[in-house]
């Protein structure tokens, strides 16, 4: 199964960008969403940027992983 997260790009260095997901920052490319802009909201798969989201879709998405996460623990 493949997973894509939602991130936030919080910096911006050609076709590098540290995304933020849930507090923890990394380095992921832009190779495959080159009009990605700081401060959008994107889905990231295997360290690539391959989808621009709005902030309301990353929420719900983000909330969706915590549940499943949980539901995994218990």
């Amino acid at each position: 199964m493949c997973l894509a997260v939602p991130a936030k790009i919080i910096e911006k260095d050609n076709m590098m960008a540290t995304v933020d997901v849930e507090g923890i920052q990394r380095q992921i490319s832009l190779m495959l969403l080159p009009d990605a802009q700081l401060g959008d909201f994107i889905l990231m798969h295997a360290g690539f940027a391959i989808q621009k989201i709005d902030e309301e879709e990353a929420n719900y998405t983000a909330q969706l992983l915590k549940e499943v996460a949980q539901d995994g623990e218990g």
